[in-house]
């Protein structure tokens, strides 16, 4: 038993066979993979290490290749075109100053008159008759006055009697041949009949007065009898009508007006212009009108007159070009564009808008410099012209800048100037195939 006892320790089996060793294949495998796998991916963390170090590398060290534009320093006339209205030179609304009918109308919208035209006549008896009584009355009054240089003469013929009966009382009564009271009535007739001579006198003034007012008012009324023929003021056309034959017309003056007329040979275009040209709109300017609908035609001429004053409502100043319109090829009302050759008040630089870059740091544009770096430098905008735009700060106009620059484009960086294509020319032979 012992025996056997023994044999079982030492790893016998009980045939007497001895047993197989543990299997440690499949460990191994194991850690073979395990130890590849750690291999493979620290080599490949150290590519893309090595990779992005590449990378930056060549990021640091690459020269871009772009376009770029030389700025224009400019000085010539700002051309801005705007939009205005033309308007007569001249408007008149005609209204009645003499109450009665319309008893003819001569004219009606569109009618062309010469300035004195009787336009419409108006009747009014109501007016003629004040008038024949106002004349009427003013006959009266220098038959009164007639009158009153009658009683004159007869006052002047009674102080004369009297200063003589006088005379006469007074040295009888000295000789005493009159009495004292005599004399005394006939020196106080004396001083009667100077008074009655001096209201005679008085009234010849008054009926002389009269008779100015009265001729006054009798050419009050043949001013308003010459109202009763409405005449046109001026060359020009009847743009409305609002009364015909037959019509009660009041001589107040309110209402609607009989005619209302335009002088057109002549339009005035009102155009507001901004304040950022204002100061440099003077009289004398030249100006260019276009009418949207008459393309192939063009009116020049000069700025006649403006406000001054900017409208404080939309910071413009309202300026004036008169324009001559003798064949009637213009029509008060239209929507036209002014061109005005505005001249600048300092030189300006431009740049092409691609170029323009709307950043963090505001408004900017990529320099190239000389020395092959890159500089961006902050601008400020005075005037957006589509493809172009003027800058009022910021360049010198001796830059070339960088045409549509890329994000990633750093102050400093190295670039390159790209050189634009030389366009060949076509053949004769191959542009008559074409």
């Amino acid at each position: 038993m012992t025996g056997q006892g023994h044999r079982r320790d030492s790893g016998e089996t009980l045939s007497g066979e001895v047993p197989p060793p543990p299997r440690k294949g499949p460990f191994v495998l194991v850690a073979l993979v395990a130890i590849g796998l750690l291999t493979y991916g620290g080599y490949g963390q150290w590519q893309r290490r090595a990779d992005a170090a590449e990378t930056q590398r060549k990021v640091k060290e690459f020269v871009p290749k772009l376009r770029t534009a030389s700025v224009e320093r400019v000085d010539r006339p700002v051309e801005l075109t705007l939009p205005g209205q033309t308007d007569a030179f001249a408007k008149a609304a005609l209204y009645a100053r003499a109450t009665g009918y319309i008893a003819e109308r001569k004219v009606d919208i569109g009618t062309r008159v010469k300035r004195g035209d009787v336009l419409l006549r108006i009747a009014a008896p109501d007016l003629d008759q004040q008038l024949a009584q106002a004349e009427a009355q003013v006959g009266q009054m220098e038959a009164q006055l007639l009158q009153a240089k009658a009683m004159v003469d007869q006052a002047r013929a009674n102080v004369n009697l009297a200063n003589v009966t006088n005379n006469r009382t007074s040295t009888l009564a000295v000789q005493g041949w009159a009495s004292k009271q005599n004399a005394d009535n006939s020196q106080a007739t004396v001083l009667s009949q100077g008074a009655t001579l001096a209201s005679a006198e008085a009234g010849v003034k008054v009926a002389e007065a009269n008779i100015k007012a009265q001729v006054a008012t009798v050419n009050r009324l043949k001013a308003l009898a010459g109202f009763k023929d409405v005449v046109a003021p001026f060359d020009g056309v009847v743009t409305t009508r609002s009364v015909d034959v037959g019509d009660l017309v009041h001589a107040d003056g309110t209402g609607t007006a009989l005619l209302t007329m335009d002088r057109d040979d002549i339009l005035r275009v009102s155009v507001n212009v901004p304040q950022s040209v204002a100061i440099g709109v003077k009289p004398g300017l030249s100006a260019t009108i276009k009418v949207p609908q008459m393309p192939d035609h063009s009116f020049t001429d000069e700025v006649e007159r403006s406000s001054v004053a900017l409208l404080t409502s939309s910071r413009t100043l309202t300026t004036q070009v008169d324009v001559a319109n003798k064949e009637g090829a213009l029509r008060a009302g239209l929507y036209v564009y002014v061109t005005l050759k505005i001249p600048r008040t300092e030189p300006s630089v431009t740049i092409p808008a691609e170029a323009l870059v709307f950043n963090q740091g505001g408004t900017q544009v990529a320099v190239a410099r000389d020395d092959g770096t890159v500089q961006w430098r902050t601008i400020q905008i005075g005037r957006d012209r589509g493809t172009v735009i003027e800058l009022t700060k910021g360049l010198d106009g001796s830059e070339q800048v960088i045409l549509s620059p890329p994000i990633g484009l750093r102050d400093g960086q190295k670039v390159e100037r790209a050189v634009p294509p030389v366009e060949k020319e076509t053949p004769p032979r191959q542009a008559a195939a074409r």
